[in-house]
């Protein structure tokens, strides 16, 4: 480990560093300060295009060299962004500055006011940020998820005839199947997952109280509304909040936050039934050599991925859920706590990739223990007693449920041949009994196929 990642005071840039490096790209200082000089770009290059009277005469041929600003801006340009805002003491004036700095003696100084021209900061931190989290969550937080659900439908389709004792309230319960209960979490992380999908990244952009005040007293005949929202559609790929105040409402930024933190929820729900089934000797591990479970005690071989990735993702949602509650709410037309807030959105998602590498990596490592799921299944045929009482009811014989409960509600173990010698005596006919003696603990399961649609 290099030495600055052991001298990181947080896991993410230390200890996680390999699993979170990714995240620099989108959502470290150096890259919101990328962000912001591609937002201010892209919108001098917007009015360019208007064209406005006074930029009627920039060489457009000089646009690819404009954008060269932010698709060759390195982390050292960073550095000089921030030695700016030491005077500054503005992180986005810095930004204004710097592209002005890097411009001059280019035969284009008549045209550098135009840079920022009529803007306030919240609107270049208000379209870096959500294009900064979009791009986070598309190129690394899905494919990462995507790559999870995978693995779990390989597991799934593997598992499905796998008949397993289940468990409600800890105790032994009507049978299932271990690809059914699988299925269980694709089915709940898809349909947040496509929710997700389904919220937009959103920008605002409308001057210092989101009204154009300096854009309309420049040029009045301009309709910068109809302006602003093909700038952020076309050149930004956000979607533009038509009424805003200094800021971005944050809501739907909250909406993300918030999904997110329910997909970890589930996730949670998961690794505590992997932990529980490892516990119950339903699943072995893979051993890697040179490993070591306890300093203690050698046998051991922990659940630590499953555990990992359950503390990853509780430290994430406790974040996720400040963010969603705290951001769309500013005093007024704005406070600037948002400010100091959303610079940290990439600390739960940094902690989220942490916990679907650890859970990717558990998934991997999982050995069904055969032996150990027929076992109980064997060890428990109380569990057909519903499906009798069911048929039972069916043939109208009198109080089934209590009958059965009578058999199977005391501390006496419940064997095939007490079940057997209990329909014997039933007054049924004997198709019938030949009926509920085929019910066994490993073939009473119902539908445990996926639904179709």
């Amino acid at each position: 480990m290099e030495k600055s990642a052991l001298m990181a005071v947080s896991p993410i840039d230390g200890r996680y560093h390999g699993k979170t490096k990714g995240l620099q790209e989108y959502l470290s200082e150096y890259a919101i300060i990328k962000y912001r000089v591609w937002v201010e770009i892209e919108y001098f290059i917007a009015l360019c295009e208007l064209p406005l009277p006074q930029l009627k005469d920039f060489n457009h041929n000089l646009f690819d060299k404009l954008r060269m600003l932010y698709q060759s801006f390195t982390p050292e340009e960073a550095a000089r962004v921030k030695e700016i805002e030491l005077t500054t003491n503005h992180d986005v004036k810095a930004v204004e500055y710097y592209i002005k700095e890097r411009l001059q003696g280019q035969n284009i100084d008549q045209y550098l006011e135009f840079i920022h021209f009529g803007l306030t900061s919240q609107d270049i931190n208000n379209t870096a940020f959500p294009a900064a989290m979009r791009d986070a969550v598309n190129k690394l937080y899905y494919p990462l998820l995507e790559g999870l659900m995978e693995e779990l439908e390989d597991k799934a389709i593997l598992w499905k005839d796998r008949t397993m004792l289940a468990r409600t309230h800890g105790q032994p319960a009507s049978p299932t199947a271990l690809g059914k209960e699988i299925r269980v979490f694709i089915e709940r992380v898809f349909k947040q997952y496509n929710l997700l999908k389904e919220i937009p990244a959103n920008a605002k952009f409308g001057g210092a109280t989101g009204n154009f005040n300096a854009h309309y007293v420049a040029y009045p005949h301009v309709d910068w509304v109809e302006f602003a929202n093909a700038f952020v559609s076309k050149h930004l790929e956000l979607e533009r909040l038509q009424t805003t105040t200094q800021i971005s409402h944050y809501d739907d930024m909250g909406a993300i936050f918030d999904i997110l933190k329910r997909i970890n929820t589930i996730l949670i729900d998961f690794s505590r039934d992997m932990w529980q089934y490892i516990s119950m000797d339903y699943f072995k591990q893979k051993i890697k050599a040179g490993e070591v479970g306890s300093s203690a005690m050698p046998h051991k071989v922990n659940p630590i991925d499953f555990e990992n990735a359950e503390g990853n993702l509780g430290v994430a949602n406790a974040l996720f859920e400040h963010l969603s509650a705290k951001l769309p709410i500013s005093r007024l037309q704005r406070d600037l706590t948002d400010s100091t807030v959303i610079r940290n959105i990439g600390v739960p998602i940094a902690h989220t990739i942490i916990a679907l590498h650890s859970l990717l990596k558990g998934v991997d490592k999982l050995i069904l223990n055969e032996q150990k799921l027929d076992y109980d299944l064997e060890e428990n045929w109380a569990v057909v007693a519903e499906a009798i009482q069911t048929i039972l009811r069916r043939e109208g014989v009198e109080k089934p449920y209590e009958k059965l409960k009578d058999l199977t509600r005391k501390n006496e173990k419940v064997t095939q041949e007490s079940i057997h010698a209990f329909i014997d005596q039933l007054g049924v006919n004997d198709q019938v009994k030949n009926e509920l003696k085929k019910i066994t603990p490993f073939n009473y399961v119902g539908n445990i196929q996926p639904s179709k649609g």
